[in-house]
């Protein structure tokens, strides 16, 4: 009888390990930024220290500032956790859950040590799931699923049941026998402050998977991964939102006014010496050139600072579009009731005189240069509307990144400089008669520039780019 009892607990034993095994994975849920200064803090101890001291912990990390598409993640978790709409924040149920550095750096560990039993998966519905029961096509967003020594980064439809088996594998090789994959380099995955390096990486459908262990043979896959089409339809999108708004701010009155008054200047002081046209307005431009390159990186740093107030940034996009509707509406109105000095859309009149006199003072190309760089003070109120929505359209790349973005912004922007330089240059036309054509057409340039602000505006609103 001792006997029989004795095998039939071994064999319930056996039969209920794996629930026993997955009840002890515990499952929780972080939101971080890349760039914010208090997930710099808690970054490297709940994405690296704990995942190394607890192999069971399974972490579903969502960064909400550079993969924007995160961001109504916090108010979905807010809503049914009643958590916070700040980061950082680690989410393990509907009683435990820490917001802010200092509170989860000084009670994270003791919180794991509570949830040593087992802890489901807190879901964005309010549900709880063990990860077993997880479809992971079903987590929103663009979530990192971390686990000690390895992570996956979805990116499309991934074969669900392959990546929890991945994740629970002890031997990849043989897990990933039969299985189509392509080895690739690994790439640093940022965490704020920092980034963590993998050994190894390999491409499937539709996720990234990267790991501290041994390789993976060399193995050539048929896979459709879509992230790399997603990456180039994003910069497709972000190029024509930056062209558009470029355009606008090219065809923007203000900046031609400024040069044909330079160059009236400088042909008035010296008739006879017409290279000093070429010359003084290449210095003109390259100073406007400059001075706006440094405005957009001041700006694109200002919309990394309200990144840190997340429940600000997660509206920004929508305000930058209401921004965009209003300024077209207004170059609009400039069509139908133009009135100089209009708001928003030309230099005030108020400091039109001032300018001039400014400019008549030019002799020689590099007074040009010079009065450029503090004309281009009094250009920002008609010109910096369509610059503070690039700007946080922007914003979303690392600061370094948005440089070319800005080079290319900033050269459309200097384009009809550029023309009515070699235009007056060239003998094709007088300064007059290119002053004369602004003051004709100007009507017609306010309507373009209205359209296009409009119409991109609305489909930043709703959503469409």
């Amino acid at each position: 009888m001792k006997k029989i009892i004795l095998i039939l607990t071994l064999i319930t034993l056996i039969i209920f390990s794996p629930k026993v095994y997955a009840q002890e994975k515990i499952c929780g849920v972080y939101f971080t930024g890349v760039g914010c200064p208090h997930c710099a803090k808690t970054d490297p101890v709940v994405l690296e220290d704990l995942l190394e001291e607890n192999p069971n912990l399974f972490l579903i990390e969502y960064e909400i500032y550079q993969q924007s598409e995160n961001a109504y993640l916090l108010y979905a978790y807010n809503e049914k956790y009643k958590s916070t709409l700040g980061i950082p924040l680690i989410i393990f149920s509907h009683e435990q859950k820490i917001g802010g550095d200092a509170p989860i750096l000084n009670n994270i560990k003791k919180i794991i040590e509570s949830l040593s039993g087992g802890n489901p998966c807190p879901l964005y519905d309010g549900t709880l799931k063990n990860i077993e029961e997880i479809d992971i096509n079903s987590l929103p967003g663009k979530p990192k699923i971390w686990q000690k020594n390895k992570i996956i980064i979805k990116s499309g439809k991934i074969d669900n049941e392959l990546a929890k088996e991945i994740l629970k594998s002890k031997n990849l090789s043989e897990t990933m026998k039969s299985k189509d994959y392509e080895v690739i380099t690994p790439e640093p995955v940022p965490l704020s402050g920092k980034n963590v390096l993998f050994e190894n990486a390999i491409k499937l459908s539709g996720m990234i998977y990267q790991w501290n262990g041994p390789p993976l043979e060399e193995k050539v896959s048929d896979i459709n991964d879509t992230s790399e089409n997603q990456h180039e339809q994003k910069n497709e999108l972000t190029l024509t939102k930056i062209i558009s708004l470029a355009a606008v701010d090219a065809v923007n009155p203000c900046a031609i006014a400024v040069l044909t008054l330079m160059l009236i200047a400088i042909l008035t002081y010296n008739p006879e010496k017409k290279k000093n046209v070429l010359l003084a307005g290449f210095a003109f431009t390259s100073s406007v050139f400059v001075m706006y390159l440094f405005y957009g990186l001041v700006i694109i740093k200002f919309f990394h600072i309200v990144q840190a107030l997340t429940a600000t940034r997660l509206l920004l996009y929508k305000i930058l579009g209401i921004i965009a509707i209003v300024l077209g509406m207004l170059n609009m109105k400039d069509f139908f009731m133009y009135k100089p000095g209009g708001i928003g859309t030309e230099m005030p009149m108020r400091m039109r005189s001032k300018v001039k006199k400014i400019i008549e003072g030019i002799v020689n190309p590099r007074g040009a240069f010079l009065v450029g760089i503090f004309v281009t003070i009094f250009l920002l109120p008609c010109t910096i509307g369509p610059y503070i929505i690039a700007g946080g359209i922007l914003s979303v790349f690392e600061i370094i990144k948005t440089v070319p973005w800005l080079l290319l912004y900033n050269f459309i922007f200097i384009l009809p400089m550029l023309a009515i330089t070699f235009i007056i240059y060239g003998g094709i036309a007088e300064v007059e008669d290119v002053s004369g054509w602004k003051e004709k057409n100007i009507r017609y340039l306010h309507l373009i520039a209205g359209i296009i602000m409009m119409l991109l505006g609305i489909a930043m609103f709703i959503g469409w780019v």
